[in-house]
């Protein structure tokens, strides 16, 4: 798939590629409409009838990944209804080895979320992933999702990474088709990001099913 020694910097996202996106969907998708039915009297499949088509409406832009955009929009509290139900945080599988396998080849390893600060703090919290990492990028902090192709700009003024000798590791094919855009040489999409439901359709991107596919190992260089 590739060389190690081609590689500096690994850029890694945060849900659904380090961690199993069924925390974040079983959240929106059940939990959100749970509560927003409670308040408002409605049932669960009428308050999912008037949330769906909102959060599809948002996609891709910094409002869908914002917390306090969603708790100012619907009246909920999204930062304490997420640590409700944060039992379901979870890391996907051989994530830590991956990471401490690049540590031993000096590999940079950056994550780069657009979850909103909130919610990378509880995640953290949970996971303490954070030791397995180099540095920590939050697109809320440039006002950018990776989706925008000027968020790449941006990343490479703070990071100062080589565009030629990166690997970006992310379930989003939208995500990867900006960084494709704006050159970055190595790029991988996710199977499985959520370990509830099946495959994804990676389409035009090569893909890992977890970590263990592309384990950096003493003495092996190409995986």
């Amino acid at each position: 798939m590739f060389d190690w020694n081609t590689i500096d910097t690994v850029l890694l996202d945060m849900d659904g590629t380090l961690l199993d996106l069924n925390f974040d969907n079983y959240f929106w998708q059940e939990h959100v409409p749970i509560r927003y039915a409670e308040k408002h009297s409605l049932e669960v499949h009428e308050a999912k009838d008037t949330l769906m088509p909102r959060f599809r409406e948002a996609e891709g832009t910094m409002e869908w990944y914002c917390v306090d955009y969603w708790s100012r929009i619907l009246g909920l509290d999204i930062a304490r209804l997420k640590a409700e139900v944060d039992h379901l945080i979870a890391v996907h599988p051989h994530v830590f080895d991956f990471l401490d396998g690049l540590k031993q080849k000096s590999i940079r390893r950056v994550l780069v979320t657009n979850a909103h600060q909130k919610s990378l703090m509880l995640k953290l919290e949970r996971t303490h992933i954070q030791q397995h990492l180099d540095q920590i990028i939050c697109a809320h902090d440039f006002g950018l999702p990776k989706e925008d192709s000027n968020f790449w700009t941006r990343l490479e003024k703070d990071v100062k990474f080589d565009k030629n000798r990166t690997l970006l590791v992310d379930d989003s094919l939208p995500v990867l088709r900006s960084a494709q855009g704006y050159g970055i040489a190595q790029l991988l999409a996710v199977r499985k990001p959520d370990s509830q439901n099946p495959e994804k359709n990676v389409e035009e991107f090569q893909a890992i099913y977890d970590f263990s596919d592309i384990m950096p190992k003493s003495g092996d260089d190409e995986v």
